[in-house]
């Protein structure tokens, strides 16, 4: 059974800096892609950095020059580095990895439980 667990979250004050980290566990073939998205109240969730398993980075057009996603292959886990926080950057925000379980399935989505980060004075 494969899981994603996150932490980081935390309320922190606008120009703070928080880390986020996920760690993938369990039984599978591959671990491809992995990325951070994040979801407002009202909102749809959305992408906010990706990154491939060649450490290949995209980012949301908001969080371009803060944020900074990385990943260790050898531990399953993917980080995102946030800096100069924004109230506009509250959300839950949501690990998501692209995985194959067996040499012979389809590339599926799973998702971490979320985490909150509240930017505010």
């Amino acid at each position: 059974q494969v899981q994603l667990v996150e932490s980081g979250g935390d309320l922190v004050q606008p120009g703070g800096s928080l880390r986020l980290s996920c760690a993938a566990s369990g039984r599978f073939f591959s671990l491809n892609d992995m990325g951070w998205y994040r979801q407002a109240p009202g909102k749809q969730r959305e992408l906010v950095a990706d990154i491939t398993s060649g450490s290949s980075s995209t980012y949301a057009e908001s969080v371009k020059g803060r944020f900074i996603i990385s990943r260790d292959n050898a531990k399953n886990t993917v980080s995102l580095q946030m800096n100069n926080l924004k109230p506009e950057d509250t959300a839950v925000y949501y690990c998501n990895a692209k995985i194959r379980i067996s040499w012979a399935a389809v590339l599926a989505d799973f998702w971490g439980q979320g985490t909150q980060v509240t930017v505010s004075s």
